[in-house]
């Protein structure tokens, strides 16, 4: 159930966004004449500032994962619970460690969600998204802009995990996929 109302969330979330994209495209088109176009295992390598204003499409191989620590949960992989598959990572890190945006982006959700605690979700343009639940606290806002590398929240078990870290996601167009493809070796 959790999993099918982070589902809908982001559904909900990629049809807003496609909306306000197509607001802000038509509003560029009314101010340019004749509407013409333009053109488990440890976690040591953290999201910084190396890719600030980098397409997000372009960071494939390269991404560095959002917090240091230990992973415990790897996309596909069947949970300790039972149930279903792994959609994320979840990265076990020490309580009130800095989780950090993986790529330029904006906060298009910031709030409590059941299952995901504590959990901020950033739009990357091009219909990709990145997912940071279980967190202590949100640092940033729904509307606020962020950096690659720039401190989103902090490391938390909130939301019912049994150990402090960050579940992470990536996404497009609102399907999950694997993370760990994107992450530099």
């Amino acid at each position: 159930r959790d999993e099918e109302r982070l589902g809908k969330l982001i559904d909900q979330l990629a049809k807003a966004i496609a909306r306000n994209r197509e607001q802000r495209d038509q509003q560029k088109n009314e101010r340019k004449p004749g509407g013409i176009q333009r053109k488990g295992d440890a976690v040591d390598s953290v999201a910084d500032a190396t890719f600030v204003g980098r397409a997000f499409q372009t960071l494939k191989g390269k991404l560095k994962l959002p917090v240091r620590g230990e992973l415990q949960g790897r996309f596909g992989s069947p949970r300790e619970d039972g149930g279903v598959t792994w959609k994320g990572l979840f990265i076990k890190a020490e309580n009130g460690q800095a989780v950090r945006a993986v790529a330029d982006g904006q906060v298009v959700y910031a709030d409590w969600l059941r299952g995901f605690g504590n959990l901020i979700i950033l739009d990357h343009g091009s219909g990709y998204m990145s997912l940071y639940g279980n967190n202590e606290s949100l640092l940033k806002q729904v509307g606020d802009a962020t950096q690659s590398g720039e401190t989103v929240a902090s490391v938390g078990s909130s939301g019912g995990a049994v150990e402090s870290g960050v579940y992470f996601e990536l996404r497009l167009e609102g399907k999950p996929f694997d993370p760990m493809k994107w992450v530099a070796r």
